[in-house]
This record gives C-alpha cells, sequence and structure tokens, in this order.
C-alpha cells in the first residue's frame, strides 16, 4: 500500500510531544501502513523528533519504534493528530451508510 502523504501538524501539539519526551516511558498508540486501518502500539522512551525528507516527522524510541507525528492516535492518553479519523471509523457503523452507499439511507 502507497503511504499517505504527510500531513504537518500543529505547533502547540509539537509542545506537546517535546513535554511527553520528558517522561521515562511514553505510550503510543498509532495508524500504522496496511491495506486497511490497523492500529499498533508503542511503548518507551522518546529518545526524539526526526524528520525524514519526504516521509515527515517521526518520533524515535529507544526500543527502535518510529512513529510518524501524523498517525499518532493517542499519546500517554492525550487525544493525537490522528483521533478525528480514528473516531469517524469509530462511529461508522452508527450512520445510516455502515459502509453501504447513499442508496441504503432511503
Amino acid at each position: 500500500m502507497k503511504k499517505l502523504k504527510y500531513m504537518p501538524i500543529d505547533s502547540d501539539y509539537t509542545e506537546l510531544l517535546e513535554k511527553e519526551m520528558a517522561k521515562d516511558n511514553s505510550r503510543v498508540i498509532f495508524f500504522s501502513f496496511s491495506g486497511e486501518p490497523q492500529l499498533e502500539e508503542s511503548n518507551g522512551k522518546i529518545k526524539k523528533i526526526k524528520d525524514i525528507k519526504d516521509e515527515g516527522s517521526f518520533l524515535l524510541f529507544d526500543n527502535g519504534d518510529m512513529v510518524r507525528l501524523d498517525r499518532i492516535v493517542v499519546i500517554n492518553g492525550i487525544p493525537g493528530p490522528a483521533y478525528d479519523e480514528y473516531d469517524a471509523y469509530a462511529l461508522a457503523p452508527l450512520t445510516c451508510k455502515a459502509g453501504y452507499d447513499e442508496s441504503m439511507c432511503k
């Protein structure tokens, strides 16, 4: 699957990430790149934020994990940049469409 284009995140969120980097351990839930939306988790000490040309900005963990910032759903219980996307998937079954086309809503 082709990776989604990196969407820059709000500077307020960057400040939050820098505060979370000061902690000894962080838990991040994020969307991975697969054919279907899939959540993954990383736990550990965040070492730094690294910008990779043509790919985006990533959290680098001491365990070797790399998490793209715009794909973070939750970090230490705080909603991340991809939380709204996650919320939309969670609420989809409650809409009249529920995965079907609009003709099913009549």
